[in-house]
This record gives C-alpha cells, structure tokens and sequence, in this order.
C-alpha cells in the first residue's frame, strides 16, 4: 500500500468529523482587530478579551493636541445553543485636551455595548469535501464552496450615562446598535476574511454607518497577522482607519496580541497602538459531534448520508489496493 493511498484512506474516515461545531480546539479571538467573527465561541464557553492602548490626536483647523490611553474588555459567553453568543463590550478613555489658551481632562466609559450574535448560516454544516482518490488534480482545484461565507446578525444596545463628554448628547441614552456579519475560510484555510456592516446609535439625531473588513493570515500554529479598513460616517463625526497587528497563541486558550491604527484625514489625525489578552473557559463545553465520533446520539439525515457515502468510498478504496 503506497503512501498516497494510506493518506487518502485517512483522510475519507475522518472527513464526517469536521465542522460539526463551532467550539474549536484552539481560542478565536476577535482580538487585536474591531471586526466580530460570524462564529460563536461555542455553547457553555466563556472568553474574555482585553487590552490597553494609547492615543494621540491633532487636530489641524481647531488647533489641539489630545493624548491618552484607554483599555478594551470584551466578555463573550456561549448560552443555550452551539449559534447563540452573549456580548458585552466596553471601552473606557482618559485623556488630556491641550489648546493653546487651555488644557482639559476627560474621562468616561467611552463604549457600553451589550447583545447577542446568532449564527444564521454555516457552510461547512453537514458539508463533506469529496476527495477524488484517482486524481491529484482534481484535489488541487479551487473550491468554489469557500466563497460561500458564514452569516451572523449581532443586536444590541449602548448604554451611555449622563454627562458623558464623547457623546453627542449630556443626557443618559440607550440606543439600538445592529450588525451584519459575515465571514469566509480561503485558500488552504490559513486566510480567514471578515465583514461587519454597522447601524449604530439608530433613531438618535446622529445615527452611525460603518464597515470593517478584515483579512487575517495564519503564518503558522502560533503566530498570525491582519490588515484591516475601517469606515464610518454620521453628522457627529465621520472617519476612515487602517490597522494591523499581530497575535500570538499562548497555549490552546491564551493569545496576545499588539496593533497599530491610523487614519486618512488631519481633522484630526489619529495615531493609536495597543496590546491585549485573550483567555477562555471551556471546562464545561460538551462535544457535540459526538454522534459522529463516538456513535452516540441520535444522527441526522445528513450525517447518515455523508457516512454511507464514506464507507462506500472506504470500500472502492480497499479493493483497489
């Protein structure tokens, strides 16, 4: 039995157990990027994600200086079901305004969001990539399935206090903040491409629209690194931003990470880079493929089919050989 065959015959058996969950065996993080990942972190996990950064601002025509550092914390936490996440985002500032006449401090929560992310459709649900055992070919060609991207909607709310001074507003505020979201696994799988288009403050005077598109590299297990755009436009304050960065993987469920961000415009120029951390639980996440692994549990059609498929394939295989 040559090589190739045992790799092929491999390959078939274990091809019924991918993609049958979203919980995966090392973290995913939405870190260092802003973009939200179409997939949840999977049902009973919780992730934490947080930074630090700094910020430095110019602004040409009203003629201040602005410097500051602010921390990002995220919670995400898996409930009820594989598709369903809980989200809470925040983002605090503190930072020094200096004019030529004067100097200010403020400070506040810039950033209160919290929501939930339901996964709408998943490609790689009961998909099987057929491995063609006579051709090297034809397992060479471009898989036109990649195109087909995961879909997501997140809905949420920000929560803004009184007297908040990044607000347009003095007084306490809750407004609607809504997302779709998707994403796409290209090439061999280490190029992940991610999409969020944003309504945000909706049904306010100022409401906000916005994209980010993001494309990650994994360079190998450890390391990755990402290019980023982002945009949005409103009455209050409209701007477009590139970042990129690099994270690291600690362990299975530890990463770090560090960004850089800048912006295209001088009213004012933007300059701010950070690091952070990434850490989850997953102690009390149950497998769900096990009626594939393990043949426990109740199969669906779709697994019967792609098994039966499999073991007929398995056995074409075995009386070539």
């Amino acid at each position: 039995m040559t090589k190739l065959k045992i790799t092929l015959l491999f390959a078939l058996i274990i091809i019924p157990s991918i993609h049958y969950g979203q919980h995966t065996d090392q973290i995913n993080s939405n870190r260092p990027g802003e973009t939200m990942s179409a997939f949840a972190v999977g049902k009973n996990v919780i992730q934490a994600e947080t930074g630090i950064y700094g910020i430095k601002e110019n602004h040409r025509l009203l003629g201040y200086d602005a410097n500051g550092i602010g921390l990002d914390f995220t919670l995400r936490w898996g409930l009820f079901m594989e598709r369903l996440e809980l989200i809470a985002d925040l983002q605090y500032q503190n930072e020094k305004f200096t004019t030529p006449y004067s100097s200010i401090n403020k400070s506040a929560l810039k950033q209160t969001v919290l929501g939930a992310k339901f996964l709408i459709y998943d490609p790689f649900k009961n998909y099987e990539k057929k491995v063609n055992i006579y051709s090297w070919k034809a397992n060479r060609t471009f898989n036109w399935h990649q195109l087909l991207p995961a879909v997501s909607i997140f809905a949420g709310a920000n929560f803004t206090m009184a007297d908040n001074p990044y607000y347009f507003s003095q007084n306490a505020d809750i407004t609607p903040k809504i997302m779709l979201i998707t994403q796409n696994h290209l090439g061999d799988g280490t190029w992940v491409f991610v999409t969020n288009i944003i309504a945000d403050y909706v049904g306010t005077d100022y409401p906000s629209y916005g994209y980010v598109v993001t494309l990650t590299k994994g360079f190998n297990a450890k390391w990755s690194g990402f290019l980023e755009n982002q945009g949005f436009k409103s009455d209050f304050y409209s701007d477009a931003i590139l970042r990129g960065g690099a994270a690291y993987l600690l362990n299975p469920d530890m990463q770090i990470d560090a960004s850089i961000s800048t912006n295209f415009k001088d009213t004012p120029t933007v300059l701010y880079g950070g690091v952070g951390f990434s850490w989850r639980y997953d102690a009390n996440y149950k497998e769900v493929r096990m009626s594939l692994d393990n043949g426990g549990g109740k199969k669906s059609k779709a697994q019967k089919k792609v098994e039966k498929k499999n073991k007929k394939r398995k056995e074409q295989l075995e009386n070539t050989l």
